[in-house]
């Protein structure tokens, strides 16, 4: 009975030994810490456009003659510009335009561009055609060129801007709503409610519209990167918001006549959109990989 026991408590206790790897699969993978990361550095980045009085260590306008062009150190992280502002504070509140241009004008791109889209692939016939026949033209225009054309055409300011990214979008999200609105109606579910005696609009805004979403977030959430490196591109060619504190294109365009004595001065917003842009673009992958179907499944 003794041995009996102790055989079973050796194999008990095997057993157990044995489950202890198991914990380990749950430990987070590398691509799941990337994910956190980003969402963490977006969420500083963010807080940093919502409330740059609480983290910004000077004001980004006071100018301090006797602190020009210093070295980061403890005092100044990021170090001065050439007007003695702190680089970092002028760099926090200079995030609040950058995200309102990449946030703002990929809300109203997407809405703009679904809407055409929605329109020529559920309409259909000479609707479509004259439709998709406009977007086509867009989309022989770089998006860059027709954002800076429009951009030179409407003039420097914030809004101009946040119109000229969101014009370069349309055409995409047209398209791709386009090609969502005809498969869905091509579905079994949508013949069977109009069998059923729905009407059109019902079946629109019931059935075919919510189903064609999925891939204007996925595109949504990646295009906010590409729409701030747009709107980064115009302010660094003068076409910008013209403001006391710039946002991170201006800066960029501030900074680089002092490259080769004050390398930090451009270094830093340069970093912070790349963090940012590479942080939203991790985050599109991953909500792409979640609303995908064919992704999950595989």
């Amino acid at each position: 009975m003794k041995e009996a026991a102790v055989s079973g408590g050796l194999s008990l206790a095997r057993r157990r030994l044995l489950r202890l790897p198991r914990f380990n699969r749950s430990k987070l993978s590398a691509s799941d810490l990337f994910v956190y990361g980003a969402a963490i550095a977006v969420a500083i980045i963010i807080l940093c456009a919502i409330v740059p009085q609480w983290l910004a260590p000077y004001s980004p306008t006071a100018m301090q003659a006797d602190q020009v062009l210093l070295h980061p150190s403890w005092a100044h992280p990021l170090g001065t510009d050439y007007f003695g502002r702190d680089v970092l504070s002028v760099v926090i509140y200079g995030s609040r335009d950058s995200l309102i241009i990449g946030f703002v004008s990929v809300l109203v791109g997407s809405i703009t561009g679904g809407l055409i889209g929605a329109l020529a692939g559920y309409a259909g016939g000479i609707i479509d055609t004259v439709l998709m026949r406009l977007v086509d033209v867009l989309m022989t225009i770089p998006g860059v060129l027709l954002a800076l054309a429009i951009a030179a055409a409407l003039g420097p300011s914030l809004t101009n801007v946040v119109l000229a990214v969101a014009a370069a979008t349309v055409p995409g999200y047209a398209r791709v709503m386009r090609g969502q609105i005809m498969s869905m109606k091509a579905r079994p579910f949508i013949t069977a409610s109009r069998s059923i005696g729905a009407t059109g609009p019902v079946i629109f805004w019931r059935h075919v519209l919510p189903n064609s979403l999925s891939p204007m977030f996925v595109m949504a959430a990646i295009g906010i990167g590409s729409s701030i490196l747009t709107g980064a591109g115009l302010s660094f060619l003068g076409l910008g918001t013209i403001k006391e504190i710039p946002d991170w294109g201006a800066l960029l365009s501030q900074g680089r006549g002092y490259l080769t004595v004050a390398w930090w001065i451009c270094t830093f917003p340069g970093l912070a959109i790349t963090l940012f842009v590479l942080s939203v673009n991790i985050l599109g992958d991953r909500v792409r990989d979640r609303l995908d179907p064919k992704r999950s499944r595989g």
